[in-house]
This record gives C-alpha cells, structure tokens and sequence, in this order.
C-alpha cells in the first residue's frame, strides 16, 4: 500500500507538480505555501498562476499555509528553496508532526558554511524520523502535463523505499530506488552549477562541440566532488548524475542553464536574479560546492572558475579561455 495522506511543503512550480502528480493516484494532498496571499489566490483561481501558470488544480486539492494542517500527514515532501529548508524543518518541527511520518527531501542543494545535504538538514530536526531524497530529471513543467520522466528515490531502509517507489509510480512517471541517499542527494546539487556554465556557453556562442566538452567535464568533475561527499561513483551515471546533468544543461526549462546563459551574453548577475520569480539554485550551490571542495582537496577547475564568473572576478570569455588553456593530461 502507498500513504494515506501527503503534504506537500513548498508551492513552487516543483511542489505544485509533485502535488499534482501524487492527487493522480487517488492520494489525499496538502500543498503548504508560506506566502498565505498567493495561497489564497491559488485556492481562488485553481492554479499557480506564478510558479506554474496554465495548470489547472483540482478542486479537491488542499491548499494552505498554516503547518498545523499538515500534522496528519504520513508522507511530508520538502520541497522549498535550499536556503529557507533549515527554517522551514525547524518550523514544521515546532508544528507538530505524525510519529513514524517519513520525510522526503525533493531540495537540490548544500547548506553553505556547514557542507550539509538537506537531508542531513532536515535530520537535525526530525532526528527519530524516516528519511530520504527524491531526484532526477524532472522538471515540473513537463511533469505537470504527465510527460514521460523517470527519478530516483534514495532510501536506506528498503522497507520504506519500496512504499515510496508505489507512490510514484505512475504509467508516465517511473520511480528507482537507491541506498545511496549521498550520492542521489550530491548529483541533484552540483549538476546546478554545471548547468550555470553549459549557459554561459551557450551565451558565448561556443557551439555544440564545446558545450558537448564542458558536460563530459562535469560529469568527471562531479564524480570527484561526489565521491568525496559520499557518494558512490555509479550513481552519478544514473539519474541524478548524468541524466540530471544532461537535462539541466539542454533543457529550454533549466532556469541554472538560463541564468548561465544571459551571463554569457554580458548581463549582470543580480540584474539576472532581480528579474526572477524563481530561484536558481546554481547560483547558491556554486559557493557551497567550492567551500566544499577546499576542505575536501578536490581540484573543481569548472566550478572555481563558475563561482569567479558570479564574483564578477573574471569574464565568462576570460573563464571558458583559462578552462582551455589548462595544462594538457590524459583523459
């Protein structure tokens, strides 16, 4: 059997898809928003008119933002900005929370200063509770209008994997499962920031060869940064590897890959992110994964050379050059 009753924490476009989804399988869902006037427009118009506009939500859909609606639930998906999921988890602990719920981290990224996943976050407040990650190539647009996609669920205990995969699994919508929560976690973060410099490329005007160069680059580069955080080297050639790498990088959807690109073009970075309703998480994840990879000794030439383009240190021309010009080595 699947759960009885999910709250969805987070009313962007991802959270608003992911409710979407799970009200298809005859499941009783509650979307939590923090901002209670947009939840009350949601609620008036059936529709995320801001996050994921033309989508209609069905009248039995619960929309709210008040916590404590959420205390019955058995399932509870994080899915809000990776810098408000620490305020968000401590809040939703203060609220009250069913025993035994599991807790499913659908945030792509790493908590700056502290290197922590979300999960890891998360379990900082939810110490006694199950958990485990959601990610993939999924971006919500397409998963909203049930487009063929495919995820992985990190799960250490296979009991509660097994009854996650049966919740999203879907005739469009296929789940796998996974132990390794690092690796499924750290391969949905750091594949942000490669997606910022796939951008960035595409805003130079660098063609497809070297476009095709950089993500081949990344994913070594992520295997190296992955594995130090945790991670098992195979899973970053599964779904929250390369498949979300390779999405990220290409997709029309990919806000980091949007961002990266009008970079490239010339424009300035907090021109970029003022002129957004939603956040690229790329930009955030870029100096966690550097900090990260300092303490870890892992040499991260694209990331360090993305975060110099975000600190206005270098020209993304300049950065794409000295990416070129590094000394020549084996494969």
């Amino acid at each position: 059997m699947s759960f009885a009753n999910v709250g969805i924490i987070g009313a962007g476009s991802w959270g608003t898809a992911l409710s979407l989804l799970l009200h298809g399988n005859n499941i009783p869902v509650t979307l939590w928003g923090h901002d209670a006037d947009h939840v009350r427009g949601i609620v008036a118009r059936r529709e995320n008119f801001v996050y994921l506009p033309g989508i209609a939500l069905p009248g039995s859909m619960q929309v709210t933002a008040e916590l404590a609606d959420l205390r019955d639930c058995d399932l509870l998906l994080l899915v809000t900005p990776s810098k408000a999921i620490r305020e968000v988890s401590a809040r939703l602990s203060a609220s009250g929370v069913r025993d035994g719920a599991v807790l499913l981290n659908c945030t792509k990224g790493v908590e700056r200063g502290s290197g922590l996943r979300m999960s890891e976050v998360i379990a900082e407040h939810f110490p006694r509770h199950p958990l485990a990650v959601l990610s993939g190539p999924s971006h919500a647009e397409e998963v909203a209008r049930k487009m063929p996609t495919c995820v992985v669920l990190g799960c250490g205990d296979s009991v509660i994997a097994q009854k996650l995969q049966r919740t999203f699994t879907f005739p469009f919508f296929r789940a796998y499962t996974s132990d390794d929560i690092a690796g499924v976690e750290v391969g949905g973060a750091l594949k942000n920031i490669f997606a910022l410099a796939a951008g960035v490329s595409d805003g130079l005007g660098l063609g497809d060869n070297a476009k095709a160069a950089m993500v081949t680059r990344a994913l070594v580069e992520l295997g190296r940064l992955g594995g130090a955080l945790g991670g098992k080297r195979e899973t970053f050639m599964g779904l929250s590897g390369i498949g979300d790498l390779m999405v990220t990088c290409f997709s029309k959807h990919s806000r980091n890959r949007a961002v990266g690109e009008r970079l490239g073009r010339g424009e300035r970075l907090a021109d970029i992110i003022a002129s957004m309703q939603m956040v690229a998480e790329g930009v955030p994840t870029t100096y966690s994964a550097f900090e990260c990879a300092r303490k870890s000794g892992v040499e991260t030439p694209i990331i360090d050379q993305v975060k110099a383009i975000l600190d206005g240190a270098v020209s993304p021309a300049n950065a794409m050059g000295r990416l070129l010009g590094r000394d020549p080595k084996p494969e």
